[in-house]
C-alpha cells in the first residue's frame, strides 16, 4: 500500500495572500520564501549536504518535499551526497542518462518549534529582500525627479525621509543653509542617486542639487516642460544666489521672460521654495565669448580674450564695475565660471592698460637690446605684431619692409642683426650646456634648440639614459608646452630608449633579436 507523502496546507495559501497584500508583492514570491524555509528545514533534518527541494502547489497548497540525486559520467563522484554514477542508478531506473536527476519523495515534516521559528526568520528575511528589491527597482529609474514626503526622523543632523513606499535620506549638506525641519514636516527634495546596498536600497535626497532648480523651473513654467525652452546649465550657492542659462526652440518666444513669468510671478515661485535664493536667468549662447559676458550679468564687459587650450578667459570690465563683476566674496565670478565651465579671470581697464604697456616696454627693450635700435624702430616692430627675435628671421623682406618709416635696406639689416644676435645667443647657450654636461646625444635625439638643451640640464637630465627615464609630460613641462606635444615626446622618449634593447639584444617592437 503506497504512503502518503504529502500534505495539503491551504492556510499556507491564505498567509501567502495575505502577506502578498500586507507588502505589495507577487504572491508567488512570498511562495518561493516558504518553499525556501521548507527545504531549510528538510536540510536539517535529512542532511544539510543533500539537496533537499520542496513544491507548494500553487492550488491546494499541497506541500512536496524531494531529495534531488543528479547522474554523473565520472566514477567517483565528486559529491557523494548530491551525486550518483551513471552505472549504479541504471539499476535503479534503466534508460536514464548522464545530467538528469533521480527524485525521492520525502515524507513532509512536522515542524517542531525550533524549526518553526527558523522557517519564519527565512520567510522573515526572504519577503524582505523582495521588498527591497521591488523599492529599488521602483526608484532606480526616478534619478533627476523631485519627490514629496514626510521628515520621519532626525539622525545626527540627516532627515529620514517617508516617501510613503520607501525611506530616503536628505543630508545635512544637501538642505539649504538656515532651514530647519522638524519630524512630521513636508519636505520636497530632488533624488540625485539610487544605490543597492547591503541594508537594503538607499535613496538620497537633495535641496542643493543644480538639478532641484531646474526640476522646480519646469513644474513652473509650462514651455520648459514642453520642450519648447531647454535649460542649458545652472550653477547655484545654495540659499544665497544662482544663475541659469536657458535657450528657446522658438524664436518667438523669449526664454528669459517666459523663466520670469508675468510681474515675476514663475521665478518667485522658486525663490520661495530655495529660501529666498535669488536667481539669474540668462540667455546660452553657442559663442563662448557671448556666453561669458552673459554670465557675469549685471556686470557689463569691455573686453574678453579666450584661451581654447587652456579654458581660461581674461574678462576686462571698467574700474567701476569690478566690485559688481566679481560679486560679494567673488561670488558672481564664481558662479559664472561654474556655468560656463571656463576659468574666469577679471581685470579693470585700467589694469589692462597698465600690462599691455608694460609688455610693450619688455618686447621693446629686446628689441632695442638685440637689433641696437633706437625705441621708435623697436615700438614699431613691438606695434605690428612681432614678439620675438625670431618673429622677424620668419618673416618675409617685403613684408619687413611694408612697416611705415621702413624699406628695403632697413628691412635687409634688421633681420642680418637678428640673424647675428640668435647667432650669437645660440652660441652662448651651447657653451653653457656642454658645461652643465648635457651629452651631445641628447642634443642630436631630440631636435632640441639651444635654450631646451639648457632647460634640460638644469633639471639633471644630461645623459640618453636621464632622457629615457623620463615621462613624456615631464618632458613637455621642462621643453614647454608650445614647443612639443604629446605624440612627439613619447616618440623622443622611445629613440632615447633605443639603446637599452640593443645592449640586451632586443628590440623596442619585439622578442630578443
Amino acid at each position: 500500500m503506497a504512503v502518503d507523502i504529502t500534505i495539503a496546507r491551504p492556510e499556507l495559501l491564505q498567509v501567502a495572500d495575505a502577506v502578498a497584500r500586507e507588502k505589495m508583492i507577487e504572491r508567488d514570491e512570498v511562495l518561493e520564501a516558504m518553499e525556501q524555509a521548507i527545504q531549510k528545514a528538510g536540510r536539517a533534518k535529512y542532511g544539510h549536504e543533500k539537496d533537499i527541494r520542496a513544491v507548494i502547489d500553487r492550488r491546494n497548497g499541497e506541500v512536496r518535499l524531494s531529495r534531488w540525486t543528479e547522474v554523473v559520467d565520472q566514477e567517483p563522484v565528486e559529491n557523494e551526497a548530491t551525486q550518483i554514477p551513471l552505472r549504479i542508478a541504471q539499476k535503479f531506473k534503466p534508460g536514464i542518462q548522464a545530467g538528469e536527476f533521480i527524485i525521492d519523495p520525502l515524507p513532509p515534516i512536522d515542524f517542531g518549534r525550533i524549526a518553526a521559528q527558523t522557517a519564519k526568520q527565512v520567510i522573515v528575511q526572504r519577503v524582505r529582500e523582495v521588498e527591497r528589491k521591488k523599492q529599488f527597482d521602483e526608484y532606480k529609474d526616478r534619478v533627476g525627479e523631485i519627490i514629496n514626503g514626510t521628515v520621519k526622523r532626525t539622525e545626527y543632523g540627516n532627515l529620514m525621509v517617508d516617501l510613503g513606499r520607501a525611506e530616503a535620506l536628505l543630508r545635512r549638506d544637501e538642505t539649504i543653509p538656515r532651514e530647519a525641519f522638524k519630524n512630521g514636516d513636508r519636505v520636497r527634495a530632488y533624488i540625485y542617486d539610487v544605490r543597492e546596498e547591503p541594508r537594503g536600497p538607499q535613496i538620497f535626497l537633495s535641496r542643493t542639487h543644480p538639478g532641484f532648480l531646474a526640476k522646480l523651473f519646469a513644474q513652473e513654467v509650462p514651455e520648459i516642460y514642453d520642450g519648447i525652452i531647454e535649460i542649458k546649465a545652472v550653477a547655484r550657492d545654495p540659499g544665497s544666489r544662482a544663475k541659469m542659462a536657458v535657450i528657446s526652440r522658438d524664436s518667438s518666444i523669449d526664454p528669459v521672460g517666459a523663466c520670469v513669468g508675468m510681474r515675476g510671478s514663475r521665478v518667485q515661485a522658486v525663490v520661495q521654495e530655495l529660501q529666498g535664493e535669488k536667481i539669474d536667468i540668462i540667455p546660452w549662447s553657442g559663442d563662448n565669448a557671448t556666453f561669458v559676458v552673459n554670465a557675469l550679468a549685471p556686470a557689463e564687459v569691455t573686453k574678453v580674450v579666450l584661451d581654447d587650450d587652456a579654458r581660461r578667459v581674461e574678462v576686462v570690465v571698467p574700474d567701476d564695475q569690478l566690485s559688481l563683476a566679481i560679486g560679494r566674496r567673488g561670488q558672481n565670478v564664481r558662479l559664472a565660471s561654474q556655468l560656463t565651465r571656463w576659468d574666469i579671470d577679471i581685470l579693470t581697464e585700467a589694469e589692462e592698460s597698465e600690462r599691455r604697456q608694460e609688455e610693450f616696454r619688455k618686447r621693446s627693450g629686446l628689441f632695442v637690446e638685440a637689433l641696437d635700435v633706437d625705441d621708435v624702430i623697436a615700438g614699431l616692430l613691438v606695434t605690428e605684431g612681432f614678439t620675438s627675435v625670431e618673429d622677424i628671421i620668419s618673416v618675409e623682406d617685403d613684408e619687413l619692409a611694408e612697416i611705415e618709416g621702413f624699406d628695403e635696406s632697413v628691412a635687409a639689416e634688421l633681420k642680418r642683426r637678428a640673424e647675428s644676435w640668435l647667432e650669437h645667443r645660440d652660441t652662448q647657450l651651447d657653451e653653457r650646456r656642454r658645461e652643465m654636461g648635457v651629452e651631445d646625444a641628447v642634443a642630436e635625439i631630440g631636435g632640441f634648440n639651444p635654450s631646451q638643451l639648457v632647460a634640460l640640464g638644469e633639471k639633471g637630465v644630461k645623459t640618453l639614459d636621464d632622457l629615457a627615464d623620463l615621462a613624456s609630460d615631464e618632458l613637455i613641462e621642462i621643453v614647454g608646452a608650445d614647443a612639443m606635444d604629446e605624440e612627439t615626446a613619447n616618440a623622443v622618449i622611445m629613440a632615447a630608449r633605443e639603446h637599452w634593447f640593443a645592449e640586451d639584444g632586443t628590440n623596442a617592437d619585439g622578442p630578443p633579436a
